[in-house]
């Protein structure tokens, strides 16, 4: 009789050898269990990416990504206004207009069109020796050394190409000298625009890198 035998049977319900059924817990509840845990993780995973989104997109309250965002936003911003250097304008100056050309009346003509602009006119009529039929482009403006950043500027958009000299006057009128080359004052339009790039010069915008 087997060890595994009860005292006292013996027969058909003689248990004899020497395994036994062992106790383990279903495959089922393991394989449940794993599956809630794989779920649960998915769930974070794509909520904790929602918000990284919304961070990336509203800036959140990372004061880095903000900071990032904010420094993004102004790159298309203008650069604040430089200062201007301010020019006299067209009334304030005198011009006296010779001509050195052997063409008569030029002088008168175009001393008409310069008062028509706003300029003041002084002394009209031939150059003198020293230019007379020796000025072979457009034109010469002269002036005093402290009218080359000033007064001649503005006096220079009317005759575009001409040079402009200093000469040792004290005075702040001005001369424009009628050269050989020269078919007339530069068209009004192109004389405004001229101006207006002058007094109010655009402004570039701000770039920043990194964005």
């Amino acid at each position: 009789m087997s060890m595994l035998t009860p005292p006292g049977m013996g027969g058909q319900y003689r248990i004899t050898g020497d395994k036994y059924p062992r106790m383990r817990p279903p495959r089922r509840r393991g394989r449940l269990v794993a599956a809630a845990v794989a779920s649960v993780a998915v769930l974070g995973l794509i909520g904790w990416g929602t918000l990284q989104l919304i961070d990336v997109f509203d800036g959140g309250d990372n004061p880095t990504v903000a900071g990032h965002a904010a420094d993004c936003r102004t790159k298309a911003e203008p650069a604040p206004a430089a200062q201007v250097k301010v020019l006299p304008k067209p009334g304030r100056i005198t011009v006296n207009v010779f001509n050195a050309t052997k063409r008569t009346g030029l002088a008168k003509k175009t001393a008409d069109e310069l008062r028509k602009r706003g300029f003041r006119i002084g002394s009209v009529g031939n150059a003198a020796k020293d230019y007379d039929q020796k000025v072979k482009g457009t034109g010469l403006l002269l002036g005093s050394p402290a009218a080359q950043d000033s007064s001649l500027r503005v006096l220079g958009t009317q005759l575009a190409g001409a040079p402009v000299r200093a000469d040792g006057r004290k005075g702040a009128d001005l001369d424009l000298i009628i050269g050989d080359g020269f078919k007339g004052l530069t068209r009004q339009a192109a004389a405004d625009q001229a101006l207006t790039s002058l007094t109010a010069p655009g402004q570039p915008a701000v770039t920043k890198k990194g964005c």
